[in-house]
């Protein structure tokens, strides 16, 4: 009996979520540029052919893994619940650089993609710009129910504070990376916690 339409989506929709986790995996362990389709492919059980069905080329494998990063990142938040305090959201940023240096290779990651996605031409341009807006946005409604118990000072802008929040994260991974992870990745975000608590 022939598969239906909508069980053959499903069966790629799968399939298509295995690879990135194998990739995601691999990457964390062994670094991007390490990694090959062939290694992918097998940890995802499947073969290389069958992953370039999916993903014709490496960068587009990048960029999909890059946004499972930011879509995990984002379900970390989604967890802390409508009465966090901001010593509770400071304190799970604190948690995220932690559990990002669990994974160096996916700090790599990120920072290669956000590369790839500054050029407006190219295919990670207006994805991963979407995935950060959403991001901005969810963690700027987090901030805002602080601010309206007055948690923050008055007048906060929490939609710029969510993007500094975010460029402070962004900006020590890119350190880590440059550095070859001299640069305290968690006490620069812990640091910036403090000043924000100070204010």
């Amino acid at each position: 009996m022939p598969r239906s339409r909508t069980g053959g989506y499903e069966v790629g929709r799968q399939r298509r979520a295995r690879i990135v986790e194998a990739a995601a995996a691999r990457f964390a362990e062994d670094g991007y540029h390490r990694t090959s389709l062939a290694e992918i492919a097998e940890a995802a059980g499947i073969t290389e052919g069958g992953l370039l069905h999916h993903f014709p080329s490496k960068r587009h494998l990048l960029l999909a893994v890059a946004e499972h990063r930011i879509e995990t990142t984002a379900g970390w938040w989604h967890d802390l619940g409508p009465d966090a305090s901001i010593e509770d959201v400071l304190a799970l940023r604190v948690r995220t650089a932690e559990r990002f240096l669990e994974q160096p290779g996916l700090i790599q990651l990120n920072v290669l993609a956000a590369a790839e996605a500054a050029d407006p031409s190219s295919p990670a341009h207006e994805a991963l710009a979407a995935r950060y807006r959403a991001a901005t946005e969810d963690f700027a409604a987090i901030l805002q129910r602080c601010a309206d118990r007055g948690q923050l000072p008055d007048g906060t802008d929490c939609a710029a504070l969510a993007r500094e929040f975010i460029a402070v994260s962004d900006g020590l991974q890119l350190q880590w990376v440059l550095s070859d992870g001299a640069t305290d990745l968690v006490a620069g975000v812990r640091d910036h916690a403090h000043r924000i608590l100070a204010t």
